[in-house]
């Protein structure tokens, strides 16, 4: 399953040209914590939610790398130079599963709390045997954790080209920053570097505007919000399952793509058949089911201006984008309050037909067809906690429940 950028930059798409939904979860410890039993059941469960892309850590992000579940240590005598063949037969087995489901796997071969571990040279030859290792995996992307400063940059760049060497340029590199913020920031002019990954951990209210940024930046990448609030207790803050789908909106709205993850495999506990089902975990499913439910999706263009009044700010933010083709917008509420709305953004019809999205379940209501050339206030539903509403030209097709 290659995948890679499509020609407008924007968007990803499969080895036969069609565009691809790109929804992750951060599964970091997936190579080192679980039995070959568990990752898979694991995978199965994430495959059938939707998730279509796992980001996991090669050897963890200690300081000193731990020993995998069956004791082995990624390396020998602590040099990254010289890899631990019986540590990567457990990655090799795991990592089997993983192309057998059809996952995408970002593939993180280096973190920031193990710099003191690298040199110049050894961070090129460590990449450099990894990508010849799984040079022919196609499902793949490599990615790297560093600081956005300059003092990591070096050994970035020594690790890009040891992956280039390795497996002769045959996969997308990436870089997401720890802990903050987008590889834009730093990286933008790095010719191997594919799209661009950014964190906000717990301030999901950035989740918007640092994806609009990377949208509006040059040169064009795609932008992966690939770590926001993770749902659950994390860092003495609760991220309830609304602000797991208001991170996927703003992401998408934005004219990004979406990265989950549950506070509970963030720590690696032991009791994963207790989380892995939780509420956030269907509801970002949901939500990739209401985005590829929209004609030409991965075309979205983000514009606030479609907001007139109400856009709100913080965790309270509205968000809104539209087709390029002017057929359709998408407005996301974030609480049930009001907000005035720009119909003459929709420019492919005199009349425009309002529908709300339950994000919670997908279903649809519709409120009533409104004439083009005016705003108009949509207050969603009072019993909902948060809402979409689609605006359509008058008798098209667009974004009709799949």
């Amino acid at each position: 399953m290659p995948i890679r950028v499509a020609e407008n930059s924007r968007h990803f798409v499969d080895a036969y040209g069609m565009p691809w939904f790109w929804l992750g979860d951060t599964a970091w410890h997936l190579f080192r914590g679980f039995s070959e039993a568990d990752a898979q059941a694991i995978m199965e469960n994430r495959r059938a939610k939707g998730f279509s892309v796992l980001l996991v850590m090669l050897i963890g992000y200690e300081g000193d790398p731990a020993p995998n579940i069956r004791g082995d240590l990624p390396w020998l005598d602590e040099d990254p130079g010289r890899p631990n063949e019986r540590y990567y037969e457990h990655v090799d087995a795991i990592l089997r599963i993983a192309t057998e489901l059809d996952f995408l796997v970002v593939l993180g071969i280096y973190h920031k709390s193990q710099h003191a571990h690298y040199t110049l040279e050894s961070a090129h030859t460590s990449a450099r045997w990894i990508a010849d290792r799984y040079r022919n995996v196609p499902n793949i992307v490599w990615s790297m954790y560093p600081e956005a400063r300059y003092p990591y940059i070096p050994i970035v760049r020594a690790l890009a080209s040891g992956l280039r060497e390795g497996d002769g340029g045959s996969h997308m590199i990436s870089v997401h920053p720890d802990p903050n913020p987008q590889s834009s920031s730093f990286l933008s002019e790095e010719p191997w570097l594919s799209f661009n990954m950014l964190q906000t951990c717990i301030d999901i209210e950035l989740v918007h505007p640092m994806t609009a940024a990377d949208y509006a930046m040059t040169p064009i990448r795609p932008a992966v919000m690939a770590e926001g609030g993770y749902e659950g207790l994390q860092f003495d803050r609760l991220n309830t399952p609304l602000d797991i789908r208001r991170q996927a909106y703003w992401t998408f709205l934005a004219g990004g793509h979406h990265v989950f993850g549950h506070n509970s495999h963030y720590q690696i506990l032991n009791d994963w058949q207790d989380w892995i089902d939780s509420p956030g975990s269907f509801q970002v499913g949901t939500y990739r089911k209401i985005a590829e439910s929209l004609p030409s999706w991965w075309d979205i263009v983000p514009d606030q201006s479609i907001l007139h009044r109400g856009v709100g700010s913080g965790l309270d933010l509205a968000a809104a984008a539209r087709s390029r083709a002017g057929d359709w917008a998408l407005v996301y509420f974030p609480s049930p309050r009001t907000a005035s709305v720009r119909l003459d953004r929709i420019w492919s019809s005199d009349s425009v037909d309002a529908t709300w999205i339950n994000p919670l379940t997908s279903d649809r209501s519709p409120v009533g067809t409104f004439p083009y050339s005016r705003p108009v206030e949509f207050k969603p539903p009072p019993d909902w906690e948060d809402a979409l509403l689609l605006l359509n030209g008058s008798g098209s097709d667009s974004g009709k429940a799949a």
